[in-house]
């Protein structure tokens, strides 16, 4: 079910600190840079992940490209007017071809 989770035309940038910085390179190696090629690239498909949204928070799987044409899924929300990533892995060759 696609939805409109992030506001993509209202926000200005993305919220990186200490917790989700380095957090994906360390466990599943994508750099923060590739992480933000996904929301730059086209096409970029955004869901609702259902599992962990709630009340209190939104929570999405952006699906896109990154500038190598890798498929990559990032987990994120919005935070006040930016998007804030919260987890990502890249996509095995098998799986992404079947996509």
């Amino acid at each position: 079910m696609a939805f409109d989770c992030l506001n993509i035309e209202s926000l200005s940038g993305f919220d990186w600190d200490g917790g989700n910085l380095l957090k994906n390179e360390i466990k599943h190696n994508p750099k923060w840079q590739i992480i933000e090629e996904v929301f730059f690239n086209e096409p970029l498909i955004l869901l609702e992940d259902t599992n962990y949204s709630n009340k209190q928070e939104c929570r999405c799987v952006a699906l896109g490209l990154t500038n190598e044409k890798h498929l990559v899924p990032v987990i994120s929300t919005q935070r006040k007017n930016k998007i804030r990533a919260i987890s990502t892995r890249p996509m095995s060759k098998k799986r992404e071809d079947f996509l």
